[in-house]
């Protein structure tokens, strides 16, 4: 029988258990969510032709990835969009979704941390990280790229769950905060769950990601109410689609007396 990894767990909206240990630097208005075109012009030659074919032979050969529903993405190619993802993968997290709707140019909202990382911090942007902001002003400069790229055609993804549960099968609570870009903008969302299989060999994982939507912000509501509601659809459908998920490569248990 395989030996399975297990993690203890007290609180599903603030347990991360990524390996990586950064301090991260605060984003303030000095920070360069802009730049000047031949920066674009390098982003997207690293983005989507040098990192391409190590996105998807890395996706192959570990995961024997699997994509199902990637058509519903035609309906929205000539919109920009944001498409919400189950975060369980440290490295794999950040071209799943880039594989699903290549060509398009994606753009991922990060945690500081990720363009913290010395010798990192100028090639994380360039493949596409856009860090949470640290303060008002460089909220206004936040908003106003996140509109630039949709405005552009181009999709932006989001990990709702904020945190990474590597391996996890499960969709943990996420609030709806990041459901108010879409809103904001008028524009679409779809949602991507990474299910786990049992691989050919023991140890071995598959991994199947299923895309659903457009999910479209309703008109007739509030803001505010249109963005839980669009939170709620996301949660809902990533909830079932988690169910699909057959093998537990980590099994995690909660501590007793842990957070609900």
């Amino acid at each position: 029988m395989e030996d399975k990894k297990i993690i203890y767990y007290e609180n599903e909206l603030v347990d991360e258990f990524s390996s990586a240990k950064i301090e991260a630097i605060t984003i303030d208005e000095g920070y360069p969510y802009f730049h000047h075109s031949f920066w674009e012009f390098c982003s997207f030659c690293i983005q989507n032709i040098f990192s391409m074919p190590i996105k998807y032979w890395y996706a192959k050969l570990k995961f024997h990835i699997q994509y199902v529903g990637r058509e519903k993405l035609k309906e929205c190619k000539n919109s920009g969009y944001f498409m919400y993802v189950n975060h369980t993968q440290e490295f794999a997290d950040t071209f799943i979704p880039s594989l699903a709707n290549y060509p398009k140019r994606n753009f991922f909202i990060v945690n500081p941390a990720n363009v913290s990382m010395k010798g990192l911090k100028k090639l994380v942007p360039l493949l596409g990280a856009i860090p949470v902001p640290g303060s008002l002003k460089a909220a206004r400069n936040f908003i106003d790229i996140l509109k630039k790229r949709i405005q552009k055609k181009q999709s932006i993804t989001i990990y709702p769950e904020a945190h990474i549960w590597p391996y996890y099968t499960k969709i943990r609570p996420f609030k709806d905060t990041s459901f108010k870009y879409p809103v904001e903008f008028g524009v679409p969302i779809f949602t991507i769950t990474n299910t786990y299989h049992q691989g050919r060999k023991a140890g071995e994982v598959k991994m199947i990601s299923y895309i659903d939507g457009p999910f479209y912000p309703s008109k007739n509501l509030t803001k505010k109410e249109a963005q839980k509601e669009l939170r709620n659809k996301a949660y809902q459908t990533m909830t079932e689609r988690s169910k699909e998920s057959t093998y537990e490569h980590i099994v995690y248990v909660k501590k007793e007396g842990g957070k609900e």
